[in-house]
């Protein structure tokens, strides 16, 4: 019985996709440069015979040209790899219509962004940047981008790998999960609020909580996962949902849109929804000044 999947990439891996059908740094007629960025796993795989992009972290891989990058982080040269793979990925399936792009798999177990004063000297926010708009871009160009959240999901790390996808999905804290910006001790250290007071707080109110339960209130999260099985038949379904979407139009119903109105449907955003309202009514009062 799997009891955590963190630092288990390669397990993941053979659960969700077809026996023995990954290829690393290998997609389409793209050949990716194996040195650049060890920590993370990117190529292509089959899933329920269709072939997808698959982009996971193995967080058993240090980088060993920069030292803050280790047990999963998400340093710059890992940032600019899986955007190569993204366009890869794009330019693989240039040919085919929107609803035969291929999915591309978004395998989730960071605790974060690389801290590292070389990396933010040389340029760790347009690394970062540039997979985030890769990401977008294959969006746009038809392919359903599906996050699976296998451990850890954290800060800036899950903002650039996961969170823009179009669907994200978690397994349940029992196995491990960890979702959250920051611990209750850092947003202890920055809001002055007491340590006692936020643990009371997290008890009802999910912003301050990890679990990914309560990232699933936010409406931050389309599904749990019962169990690390269920992976491989719950991403295929999100594959075919957001296909089905998309032909019909309804892009808002896909990526980071659609998450305030889950949250206030699943009661854990009840102010975001009244606050866009209220802005937009002020927005259209000033309108004809503004014209």
């Amino acid at each position: 019985m799997i009891k955590s999947l963190i630092g288990k990439t390669d397990e993941a891996i053979q659960l969700i996709f077809d026996k023995d059908t990954f290829q690393e740094n290998v997609i389409g007629n793209t050949r990716l440069d194996p040195e650049l960025a060890p920590p993370v796993m990117v190529g292509q795989a089959m899933i329920d015979g269709e072939v997808c992009s698959v982009l996971a972290n193995n967080s058993k891989r240090p980088n060993p040209r920069f030292r803050v990058v280790y047990s999963g982080i998400l340093g710059m040269e890992e940032a600019y790899k899986f955007s190569q793979a993204i366009y890869a990925t794009i330019d693989a399936d240039k040919e085919r219509p929107k609803d035969k792009k291929r999915p591309i798999i978004l395998l989730i177990d960071t605790p974060g962004n690389s801290p590292g004063k070389i990396e933010e000297i040389v340029g760790m926010t347009k690394g970062t940047a540039s997979y985030q708009f890769a990401i977008e871009d294959a969006r746009l160009a038809g392919h359903p981008v599906i996050g699976m959240i296998i451990g850890r999901a954290v800060s800036g790390g899950f903002l650039c790998h996961g969170l823009l996808s179009d669907r994200i999905l978690a397994l349940p804290a029992e196995y491990g999960t960890i979702v959250h910006v920051m611990p209750t001790t850092s947003i202890a250290v920055i809001t002055k609020i007491p340590l006692e007071r936020l643990n009371e707080l997290v008890k009802t109110n999910p912003v301050f909580a990890s679990g990914a339960e309560y990232f699933y209130d936010l409406g931050g999260i389309d599904e749990m996962v019962k169990k690390p099985e269920d992976m491989r038949s719950s991403i295929i379904k999100a594959i075919k949902e957001v296909r089905e979407l998309r032909k019909q139009g309804k892009e808002d119903q896909l990526g980071i849109w659609h998450r305030g109105e889950l949250g206030a449907e699943r009661g854990g955003r009840k102010k975001r929804m009244e606050a866009i309202m209220k802005i937009q009514e002020e927005y259209e009062k000033l309108l004809p000044e503004l014209l």
